[in-house]
């Protein structure tokens, strides 16, 4: 199936750096069950190897970039589908933990 992302029409570009080489395409939403929905629904994201999972900046390591990407793509996916859908499928709700920001 080929990939797209509910926050980008830009696969080939970072979503976070806008660096254009060296993307990976990450599951917003990842794990055994969820990375199958992820792209299904479009909750990928391209990113560069560094941000994905090549340093501890990348999105694996990164608590607060893996949350911030979580937000947006469920505020994308609830935008496009609905807020019940999006617990439907995906079973949590990241939009509730604002308090997480400091």
């Amino acid at each position: 199936m080929k990939r797209f992302s509910l926050l980008t029409d830009d696969m080939k570009t970072c979503y976070v750096s806008g660096v254009t080489y060296d993307i990976h395409i990450h599951e917003v939403f990842y794990g055994t069950a969820n990375r199958k929905k992820s792209i299904k629904y479009g909750c990928c994201v391209p990113l560069t190897a560094r941000l994905h999972n090549a340093s501890n900046k990348g999105v694996h390591f990164n608590k607060e970039l893996d949350m911030r990407l979580k937000r947006e793509m469920q505020k994308a996916f609830e935008e496009k589908y609905s807020h019940e859908k999006f617990m439907e499928v995906f079973h949590k709700n990241y939009l509730e933990d604002d308090d997480d920001n400091g």
